[in-house]
């Protein structure tokens, strides 16, 4: 039978005024129910007896038996272990009411409220009342002690049931009356101890009357747990009385209570077990988690490093897109990735110290901190990919602007050397008169002229042939066979000069007259000519700018040009005279021309021609340059539209961060209250991502235009998405800062004003709100709060308090580290020994347990587990298959490896 005694004992009178008040609110109407009443009379009057007959004696009349007091006395003393006062044996009426006061006044003394029950009634045979009462005591002494996981009488004992009978079909127990009726469940519960006194695979649900019968006499026989109702009380009633059915199970809870050390020995291993598995999951996914992001840096790093040219702008901004896309799309994930990984890592650190287990030391290559280096490599590749970018950019263009110079400078060469050498080589002199003579020497000397203006020209040639070399132009080959041919060519024209102009002198002196008109004529038209054949080339050279003043700068120059367009033309008209006066002259002297002047091929006609094209040209470069300016004004503007909405994205991001670091500090209420709190706070932060994509939109549209600078800010779009990404990611940080308090508060049972507590002394130490305390700092905070840590003594203290919240030496002391030790110095958690004294219950105070033990006493996944990781036992007590559980329960706390 059951021995209530010890649990009994241990009740204070304090701590059971209280209980179960509910139960005590007996309902005395329903009582008033004949069958309910029919069925309490005998459940109770068999439990008294099973008590009873330890000390030789039973009671027939429930109602009869109790009224002298004197069974009631007797039966209090064994249940309870105690001594009564001493009962008195008269037979008179106050006899009878003094003992029964003497039992209820025990009752009472064990923090039982007895309501409305009086000795007279009990004395007077009051069947109601009597049965009250025996309730009240079966509460008090059978069921009041039961306790499972926190819970307790009651509930506990229905949480028992369920969890006893959950495996079996049919069976579901959810009160203790109609969820018996079929009895299913007590069949159940006696199997699930004793599988060798039941059948339970014979049974039926439609049969209740032989289920219960079965399971009554099998507890009677087998189990000493007495008969207390009939089958045909339980069936033939619509709903069995609650009370009843109560203490006849309780029977069973307390004849089985030896299993169920063993059931909450197996808790605690699974508790303990559940936590690793949970925590080498957590290890598994941050491990690949590393990996895939470590590995997806590995890859993007060389694509960043590669620094292969291309031949057009148009090619390279194609590279850019791909980095655009890169930024906005492809990097974006990995930064939720990192911040996750680091929450990760910063959570299951903190679940492994409130489990009390080792640190969570990631592979080698897979820290934090390697992968924050990684991090930074690839951002420091990121800025120089894109650096390089833009100036590959400005050098295409550049490269461009210059070989279409080249090219348009080579064919206005070429095109006036073209027939050059042959008019040099002829020797048309050695047939002329003297006057034809000096007139070829006149003309060779304008010529020379002519050839020493374009000497510019093949300088700048070949200055813009070398640039594009130094400038590793795609096509340099090309261009450089182009320049040399040039050369070679201007080489030969200034040799074949120099030896026409030999052969002229020679022959000068036999020549006496020379047409002077025609001699001045051909001097002034050629540097005429050659100068309008410039201006022609600059009003049509082609021009690249990046901003207003450079614009600015190319529409004054022209106005500067046009200005000498005035004295231009009039020297273009006293050329035209001299052309005009040698008409007048051969017709006053009836002189027949012989055709053009010998001494240049310059017509006036030409001249007029050129002039006219010339100034057909101005307009055209004032529409384009008009159109150059209104472009630079258009980017100026887009400059200026950027410039505002990053300034104040700026803004935002710098009192944001200020203003995170002020909440980190003075936050109030509940953590609960934080987290939510931070939470909104997150979202409000998450509101702004509009006006970064705007921000986005601007910048692609300033790259578009190729616009390199930005006098209107100092912000940079690189700058601001770094700046994003740090709010975001510090935001992140709190909130899981606070997350990991409240997994402390709640492993550790920290009260929340103890974390105000807490919190307050940090923050009053804590002068330069970094959230870290430095060594004399802490040193304070823990003086504050009763540490001695002030003498000699108490610097050896203080070096092994630090040990404990600096493992690393780095001299500060974060909150978290704070919390933890704090945590640990206020309350306890699961231990080696602990977990070790729980497997030694399951294997029935063995020195070993064995896979059979195990998968009947653990759910199959944690007893899978233990058998997989468990040494083989080697002790000299062993049997075969015994494995060693000590050493696998220190290595759960790391004191040795698995």
């Amino acid at each position: 039978m059951v021995d209530y005694h010890a649990a009994n004992n241990q009740l204070s009178a304090g701590g059971v005024q209280t209980y179960m008040e509910q139960e005590n609110d007996w309902d005395r109407d329903l009582l008033l129910d004949p069958a309910w009443e029919k069925q309490q009379r005998k459940t109770f009057t068999a439990w008294c007896n099973s008590h009873l007959r330890k000390a030789g004696t039973q009671i027939e009349n429930i109602e009869e038996d109790f009224r002298d007091g004197l069974k009631l006395m007797l039966l209090l003393e064994v249940i309870s272990g105690e001594r009564l006062a001493k009962p008195e044996r008269g037979k008179m009426r106050v006899h009878k009411i003094n003992n029964v006061n003497k039992a209820l006044d025990f009752i009472a003394s064990k923090g039982v409220k007895l309501v409305s029950i009086g000795a007279e009634e009990i004395v007077d045979g009051n069947a109601k009342m009597t049965l009250g009462m025996i309730w009240t005591i079966i509460l008090r002494f059978a069921i009041q002690d039961i306790s499972v996981e926190e819970t307790s009488a009651k509930e506990g004992l229905l949480l028992w049931c369920q969890r006893k009978t959950a495996p079996y079909k049919n069976v579901n127990v959810q009160n203790f009356h109609i969820s018996w009726k079929d009895g299913l469940a007590f069949n159940a519960l006696i199997h699930r101890h004793r599988p060798d006194l039941i059948d339970y695979d014979s049974l039926r649900k439609d049969d209740p009357v032989t289920n219960l019968n079965n399971a009554f006499e099998v507890a009677e026989k087998h189990l000493d747990i007495p008969k207390m109702l009939d089958a045909e009380d339980i069936v033939n009633t619509a709903r069995p009385d609650e009370k009843a059915i109560m203490t006849y199970v309780s029977s069973f809870y307390h004849a089985f209570s030896g299993a169920q050390k063993a059931e909450t020995a197996a808790n605690r291993i699974c508790k303990v077990l559940a936590v690793n598995q949970e925590n080498e999951q957590m290890m598994e996914d941050y491990e690949k988690l590393a990996s895939d992001l470590l590995e997806w840096i590995r890859r993007t790093i060389p694509w960043l490093e590669n620094r292969t040219q291309e031949k057009t702008v148009n090619d390279m901004q194609a590279k850019q897109e791909d980095f655009r896309d890169y930024r906005t799309v492809h990097k974006p994930p990995k930064v939720q990735e990192k911040c996750q990984l680091e929450i990760s890592f910063n959570t299951l650190q903190t679940k492994l110290r409130l489990s009390n287990r080792p640190a969570f030391m990631p592979s080698e290559g897979r820290m934090v901190s390697d992968i924050n280096g990684a991090w930074h490599t690839l951002e420091g590749a990121e800025k120089g990919y894109e650096e390089w970018i833009l100036s590959e950019i400005r050098r295409l263009e550049r490269l461009e602007h210059l070989a279409e110079k080249f090219h348009q400078k080579a064919a206005i060469h070429e095109s006036w050397t073209d027939g050059k050498e042959a008019m040099l080589t002829q020797k048309d002199y050695e047939t002329s008169t003297l006057s034809e003579v000096k007139a070829l020497l006149r003309k060779h000397e304008a010529f020379e002229s002519d050839l020493a203006a374009h000497q510019d020209r093949v300088e700048q040639i070949a200055a813009i042939a070398q640039e594009l070399n130094e400038l590793d132009y795609y096509d340099s080959a090309s261009v450089n066979a182009r320049c040399q041919k040039i050369c070679d060519q201007w080489d030969v024209l200034g040799a074949l000069t120099l030896s026409r102009k030999e052969s002229l002198e020679r022959t000068e002196k036999q020549l006496e007259s020379i047409d002077e008109l025609y001699l001045e004529y051909a001097k002034r038209a050629a540097p005429f000519n050659n100068w309008m054949e410039g201006a022609m080339e600059d009003l049509q050279d082609m021009f690249i700018v990046h901003n207003i003043e450079e614009i600015q700068g190319l529409i004054t120059a022209h106005e500067q040009f046009k200005s000498t367009l005035s004295e231009a033309n009039k020297e273009r008209e006293a050329i035209q005279a001299i052309q005009a006066e040698v008409q007048k002259i051969a017709q006053s002297n009836g002189i027949k021309l012989s055709g053009a002047n010998p001494y240049t091929t310059i017509t006036p006609e030409s001249i007029d021609n050129k002039w006219e094209k010339a100034m057909a040209m101005v307009p055209l470069r004032d529409n384009a340059l008009q159109e150059e300016l209104n472009k630079q004004n258009s980017n100026d503007t887009l400059r200026a539209t950027f410039a505002t909405q990053a300034n104040a994205v700026g803004a935002y991001i710098q009192a944001k961060m200020e203003e995170i670091g002020r909440i980190s500090i003075e936050m109030n209420g509940t953590l609960e209250d934080q987290l939510t709190s931070l939470r909104d706070y997150q979202k409000t932060i998450m509101s702004y991502m509009p006006e970064i994509n705007k921000l986005e939109g601007y910048h692609q549209l300033i790259q578009e235009a190729l616009i390199f600078d930005n006098q209107y800010t100092s912000y940079t779009m690189e700058h601001l998405r770094v700046g994003w990404e740090q709010l975001l990611t510090t935001i992140a940080r709190t909130i899981n800062e606070v997350e990991n308090q409240i997994l402390t508060r709640d492993a550790k049972g920290i009260s929340q004003e103890q974390l105000y507590e807490y919190r307050a002394s940090f923050n009053h130490f804590d002068k330069d709100h970094s959230g870290a305390l430095m060594a004399e700092e802490f040193k304070a905070c823990l003086i504050s709060l009763g540490y001695d840590v002030e003498n000699d003594k108490g610097d050896s203290e203080f070096a092994r308090i630090m040990g404990i919240v600096d493992p690393n030496g780095s001299g500060a002391v974060t909150f978290q580290a704070f919390i933890d030790f704090m945590s640990k110095e206020t309350t306890d958690t699961d231990t080696a020994d602990q977990v070790i004294a729980s497997f030694k219950i399951l294997a029935a105070d063995k020195n070993f347990i064995t896979a059979e033990e195990l998968r009947r006493e653990l759910p199959p996944d944690q007893a899978e587990y233990c058998i997989a990781r468990m040494a083989p036992y080697t002790g000299p007590d062993g049997v075969p298959g015994a494995l060693d559980y000590m050493s696998f329960s220190t290595a759960l706390y790391g004191e040795s490896d698995l």
